[in-house]
C-alpha cells in the first residue's frame, strides 16, 4: 500500500508523514506539497501538490492507493474547489480510497462558520466521489495556547469570548496517530469521527497552563466584538475573525461534543494531566 498526505510540510501533515512511517515505513509514504522543497526533511518521497493544480495533482497521485486530504488554509469559497481538484486528481489517478481531515465547529451564526460550511461541503463531495472515505473532524489544536504563554505572561490573563462553553481540545502528535490508524485500517470505512480530548472550559485550560509553568493567571470573559477587535489588531481582518468565531462557538457549545478518538485511534486520547506534565 502506498499512501499520499497533502500538505506534508504543514505541521499536521509533517506529524501524520512521521505517524505513517512509523507504522508502515518510509518506502511507502508519499508527501504531497506545493512546495517540495520545504518538506525535504521528512525522509519520504516528496512530489508536487498545489491544491490549485488539478494537473500536477493527477502526476503525483499515480501509484497511490490512499490519499489523506489536508483541509485547506485559503478563503472557503476557493477551499472547496481546491479540494474538489485533489477529489477528482485521486479519482482520474486510480486512488481508492480517501482520508479527510475536517474540523469541528458551528455550522451556522458565527465568523467561523463559513470555514466550517466549506469543510461539510467537502465531506459531501468526499461521500459521493465514489471512493472508499473517512473523515475526521479535529478539534482545536491546543499548541496555540502553550505556544502564546509568554504574551500570556506578559498581559496577566488569557481573555477571550469563549466564556463558560467546554471545548473539545486535542493537539496534532494525538491527531496524526488517528490518521495514521484511519488510513490503514479497512474498519474505519464509512465513518466520521470527531478526533479530541476531554473536553476543557477556559478556567480549566487556564489552571493547567498555571500548573505547568507556575504562573498565576485568571481567565477574563470578553464579549465577541471586544475579542473580535483585538484578533484583528493582532492578526488582520481574516484570520482575527476567524478565530474570533471559533471562540464564539465555543461559548455557544458548538465544541462540546462527544469524542470517537479511542474508535479511530483504538487506544484513548491522551489525558491533559499527561500532556501538559510532559511541558516541565
Amino acid at each position: 500500500m502506498k499512501i499520499a498526505v497533502t500538505a506534508a510540510s504543514g505541521q499536521l501533515g509533517s506529524s501524520i508523514v512521521n505517524a505513517l512511517v512509523k507504522q508502515i515505513g518510509t518506502a511507502n509514504v508519499v508527501a504531497l506539497a506545493r512546495t517540495p522543497e520545504k518538506a525535504q526533511g521528512l525522509g519520504v518521497e516528496i512530489r508536487p501538490g498545489d491544491y490549485n493544480s488539478l494537473t500536477t495533482l493527477e502526476r503525483s497521485l499515480i501509484g497511490v492507493d490512499t490519499v489523506l486530504l489536508v483541509s485547506g488554509m485559503d478563503a472557503p469559497d476557493k477551499r472547496i474547489e481546491q479540494h474538489r481538484n485533489v477529489i477528482n486528481a485521486a479519482k482520474n489517478s486510480g486512488v481508492k480510497k480517501i482520508v479527510y481531515t475536517s474540523v469541528q465547529g458551528a455550522e451556522h451564526d458565527t465568523a467561523f462558520s463559513p470555514v466550517i460550511q466549506s469543510n461539510r461541503q467537502t465531506e459531501e463531495d468526499i461521500k459521493s466521489s465514489g471512493l472508499d472515505w473517512v473523515i475526521g473532524r479535529n478539534g482545536i489544536y491546543i499548541e496555540p495556547d502553550v505556544e502564546y504563554i509568554e504574551s500570556y505572561k506578559k498581559a496577566g490573563n488569557v481573555s477571550n469570548c469563549a466564556g463558560q462553553g467546554r471545548c473539545a481540545y486535542t493537539n496534532r502528535e494525538e491527531l496524526a496517530y488517528a490518521y495514521a490508524k484511519m488510513l490503514l485500517e479497512d474498519k474505519h470505512q464509512g465513518h466520521t469521527y470527531n478526533l479530541h480530548g476531554e473536553l476543557l472550559t477556559q478556567a480549566q485550560l487556564v489552571d493547567h497552563l498555571n500548573h505547568a509553568f507556575g504562573l498565576s493567571l485568571r481567565f477574563i470573559a470578553l464579549t465577541y466584538e471586544e475579542y473580535k477587535a483585538d484578533r484583528v489588531a493582532e492578526l488582520g481582518d481574516f484570520i482575527g475573525t476567524v478565530i474570533a468565531g471559533i471562540y464564539q462557538g465555543i461559548a455557544q457549545g458548538a465544541l462540546e461534543n462527544e469524542s470517537h478518538y479511542a474508535q479511530a485511534a483504538g487506544r484513548p486520547h491522551q489525558t491533559w494531566q499527561d500532556y501538559f506534565a510532559r511541558l516541565n
